[in-house]
């Protein structure tokens, strides 16, 4: 390619990532060394750190002024298989930490396979769904873009890696673009909602909250809308009296069962009688309306049984701290406790760098990692933490809106898939530091201390930057 071309390169984009990484280091310097701590200490996080930013831009200008850009569609696939088998024998001979066994050890190196399969699961997406005839309106094309994305998720759950595995729900975004219905993401939305509610509450309102969301939809849908809503409405207030007629004497001397249980006696042969009817009719409403309450009647009574059986106990134990189950600011809620403590102090401006005290004191455990924002805000204070967010939107903008001037199908998923990912893990790991989601374990892109994250995110973006010069041919 000729050298002209390369002036078409978004520096933008670029100049984002420099400024995140250099401004990661800073934080991790002041998280471990502190006034007076020699920069180049090489056995310290942040010496090591350094090595780690220095390679992964060698790395990305390998990427943009070395690598051929049309190598990426057709070994996509053959990357995609091996990062696979990578997943797969990290379970077995991989190093455990922190209870997660998704690590190889090489000597004093570790490296996280989990980091780099967010890159080939991007790039077989992309070649997946960019091929021609490809649509989600296909039932075969749908389980394909699925089980993509599937495959991945349950070797990391495997390892015990399950906030890396939510990372890949961001996936179903780029899916919405391409054709997907956004039913799926408000379903998948609902469900998280009933689960919250039934842990919080009980079965019993979560299944009358269900009915109440069927019926809007429903109502809405069917274009009689207070006709609907008003017959649903005595229904559901008339179901909402179970548990007051069961502690009337007689009626509780012989009841075997909860609210709950009746609840679902009563309402479930009906649902089962008007979707065969719905079938037979082909009335296409009425069936999803019955077919939603089925599918979320087994999803709120999975609940129980998903929460004490599947999540392990430190998960179990920070979802109760969240959602305000019990308290333990001592114990599992101590990290976002003083997290929360770290950020609060830091005002407007901050307290200025290297001036932090729950960074110097090592208040927060993982400061320099998992936690990283939380010095970002005492340090810097709401305008440091302002400036970090408004440099990570404008680069997940300028992706999106790059991604849609491409007229290749590849390129232009592949750049939306890099989007979801930066978007899940900035969500996911502010979230977490300010004390809006369970603590789970994922990095802050080009921020935190490892290089296995920076140089997955690093080649992630700069595979885009270099596709994105395509389009000036």
């Amino acid at each position: 390619m000729s050298s002209s071309i390369y002036r078409k390169i978004d520096w933008s984009m670029i100049f984002c990532y420099l400024f995140l990484v250099l401004f990661g280091w800073l934080n991790i310097y002041s998280a471990v060394g502190g006034k007076g701590a020699p920069i180049l200490d090489f056995s310290t996080q942040y010496g090591m750190h350094l090595v780690w930013i220095v390679s992964a831009i060698l790395i990305a200008a390998f990427i943009l002024f070395v690598l051929s850009p049309k190598i990426y569609l057709p070994f996509a696939w053959w990357l995609y298989a091996f990062v696979l088998l990578l997943l797969f024998a990290v379970i077995f001979v991989g190093v455990e930490i922190n209870g997660s066994k998704s690590w190889f050890a090489i000597g004093p190196f570790r490296l996280q396979p989990a980091e780099f399969s967010k890159i080939s699961t991007s790039l077989a997406i992309a070649a997946l769904m960019g091929k021609y005839g490809f649509s989600f309106h296909y039932f075969r094309d749908k389980v394909k873009a699925f089980a993509t994305i599937g495959v991945p998720i349950l070797l990391i759950i495997m390892e015990k890696e399950t906030g890396s595995a939510l990372v890949y729900l961001g996936f179903l975004f780029a899916f919405y673009r391409e054709g997907m219905s956004g039913w799926v993401i408000l379903c998948g939305a609902i469900a998280v909602i009933l689960f919250i509610l039934t842990l919080i509450f009980s079965p019993f309102i979560s299944l009358l909250i269900l009915l109440g969301i069927i019926a809007i939809f429903y109502a809405v849908y069917s274009g009689k809308f207070w006709k609907n809503i008003l017959l649903w409405s005595l229904i559901i207030v008339a179901l909402s009296f179970i548990p007051a007629l069961l502690k009337i004497k007689p009626v509780a001397k012989i009841n075997h069962f909860d609210a709950e249980i009746w609840l679902v006696i009563l309402t479930l042969p009906v649902a089962l009688f008007f979707m065969i009817k719905a079938l037979f009719r082909r009335m296409k409403l009425l069936r999803n309306a019955m077919l939603g309450y089925i599918c979320g009647v087994c999803m709120i009574f999975s609940v129980d049984f998903a929460f004490n059986h599947i999540l392990q106990d430190h998960q179990r134990a920070r979802i109760e701290i969240l959602l305000g189950i019990r308290e333990d600011p001592m114990g599992v809620g101590y990290n976002v406790h003083q997290s929360m403590i770290a950020i609060g102090s830091g005002g407007f401006l901050g307290k200025g760098f290297l001036n932090g005290t729950q960074t110097r004191f090592d208040f927060v455990p993982e400061q320099s990692t998992d936690f990283i924002f939380c010095t970002i805000g005492e340090e810097w204070g709401f305008a440091g933490a302002l400036v970090v967010l408004g440099v990570y939107l404008f680069l997940i903008l300028r992706i999106c809106r790059s991604a849609e001037k491409q007229k290749d199908a590849f390129v232009r998923i592949y750049g939306y898939c890099v989007a979801c990912c930066l978007i899940m893990h900035v969500l996911i790991n502010i979230s977490m530091t300010v004390g809006l989601m369970p603590v789970i374990g994922i990095p802050l892109p080009f921020i935190s201390y490892g290089g296995s994250s920076l140089w997955a995110f690093t080649i992630l973006l700069f595979i885009y930057i270099r596709l994105d010069l395509e389009r000036w041919r």
